[in-house]
């Protein structure tokens, strides 16, 4: 069975559009549920949002379909998706749930899931959930519905969480950092994190309105972190994404760090500490500079498919605790069961502090290969894997490449685009040899 609704992260779309409607969460939440109860007479679900408008009709919606399948409900109101999975846990819950479209605009949404552990779940999960939305909804008694209440101070847990990732003999004080929440989850947290932990702390994308969120700021919109952190005369500067899994981080010159040398800098710190880290995940897009940074460690790297939760299935499968993702989507299993943007902030702040060292020094000698990614876009169904002229131009440019570079040819998974990626320490070589593989395409 292929899946109908969930995607790489859940289910995402713009609110209003199926299924982002508010009787399809009502359906969800009942087939969900009914999902639990195959294994918990009487399961309890902690839901969390970010800070969309639309977030209030969705929660309404869940919450009276768990209710209707006889699952207790737990509101947390915003919080960042890593703070749902870490309460999840730490409450014993059977299931989290988050509402958030992540760096999407305020007009999209979305639903995740995490397991009583506080991971994601697997596509096995996912899919006995489509199978049950398939079946008619089976109503509970009046005296079996469930109940909901609210956790009145699920954020001033997730601080407290957050703080004890960071060692406890070390401190930000003396230290002026730009905080940028993406006007999401983290607004009211994120700075509260790194102030109680010593520093002074400027916000930005703090005001959220319900539809500004990821508007011109968080961690896809970076450059109004650089301004600000030049403007203010700021060490470092960190933003999330809405829902606050994700970060950028700026130095003190305004230089933009990107997860691959954020997960580079992790990986120093605990070597430089003598812990055993056996090798660390990427994904097929991880720079390959970071690749022979990692070989020259003597550490085994290894790249999954493109997402942290296949990130995650490779760490757990080998049981080693480092991975992430370009993007900033960073895993320190040793810290926590998900990626969480402020826990690994601290982790690159931690680095910092404990060496002396600007994350430049941290990373010297390792600079990123040029990378030029281009999109072609097909016809719906073509047999682009059968194409032979792409097959001997993917060839003659690996060969060229030799040790120097790498290619990568991936499809979309959700439009009719097939990705041509090219990476070399020479960005005219990566430039053109992605546009010969491209034309072959077209």
């Amino acid at each position: 069975m292929t899946r109908q609704y969930f995607g790489t992260d859940g289910i995402r779309g713009t609110v209003g559009q199926a299924p982002i409607t508010p009787d399809f969460m009502l359906r969800l939440a009942h087939a969900v549920g009914r999902v639990l109860k195959r294994s918990e007479a009487r399961p309890t679900v902690l839901i969390g949002k970010d800070t969309r408008i639309s977030g209030y009709m969705l929660e309404s919606a869940l919450e009276s379909g768990f209710n209707s399948a006889g699952v207790d409900v737990v509101l947390l109101g915003p919080l960042p998706t890593p703070g749902v999975a870490y309460l999840t846990r730490a409450q014993r819950a059977s299931l989290g749930v988050v509402i958030s479209a992540s760096h999407n605009p305020f007009e999209d949404n979305g639903i995740k899931f995490f397991s009583a552990q506080g991971s994601k779940l697997p596509d096995a999960w996912e899919k006995s959930v489509e199978e049950a939305l398939s079946q008619p909804p089976v109503w509970e008694a009046s005296a079996h519905l469930g109940k909901a209440k609210r956790l009145d101070d699920a954020a001033g847990r997730y601080i407290e969480f957050c703080k004890s990732t960071f060692a406890s003999d070390l401190t930000l004080k003396g230290m002026k950092m730009v905080v940028d929440a993406a006007h999401g989850a983290a607004y009211q947290i994120a700075p509260k994190v790194f102030h109680e932990l010593g520093a002074e702390v400027i916000a930005i994308g703090c005001a959220p309105d319900g539809l500004n969120i990821n508007k011109d700021v968080g961690a896809t919109h970076p450059q109004a972190l650089v301004a600000a952190v030049k403007q203010h005369g700021a060490h470092f500067g960190v933003a999330l994404d809405g829902d606050a899994d994700r970060l950028q981080i700026v130095d003190a010159q305004g230089r933009l760090y990107n997860g691959d040398e954020l997960l580079y800098m992790m990986a120093d710190e605990r070597l430089a500490r003598g812990e055993a880290l056996g090798g660390v995940v990427g994904t097929l897009m991880t720079n390959m500079a970071v690749e022979l940074a990692f070989e020259a460690r003597g550490l085994e790297f290894v790249r999954a498919k493109v997402g942290d939760r296949y990130v995650l299935e490779d760490l757990q499968a080998r049981g080693w605790i480092l991975g992430g993702e370009g993007s900033g989507h960073l895993l320190a299993l040793d810290k926590h069961t998900t990626g969480d943007g402020l826990v690994s902030a601290l982790q690159i702040l931690q680095a910092c502090v404990r060496s002396g060292k600007t994350m430049a020094q941290l990373l010297e000698g390792v600079t990123l290969f040029p990378q030029t990614l281009i999109n072609v876009r097909l016809a719906p169904g073509a047999d682009w894997k059968s194409n032979v002229a792409m097959q001997q131009a993917i060839a003659q440019v690996q060969a060229q490449l030799a040790d120097q570079g790498r290619v990568l040819i991936r499809a979309s998974g959700t439009e009719p685009v097939v990705r041509v990626m090219v990476e070399a320490r020479d960005a005219v070589v990566a430039k053109a040899s992605a546009q010969r593989i491209a034309q072959t395409l077209q």
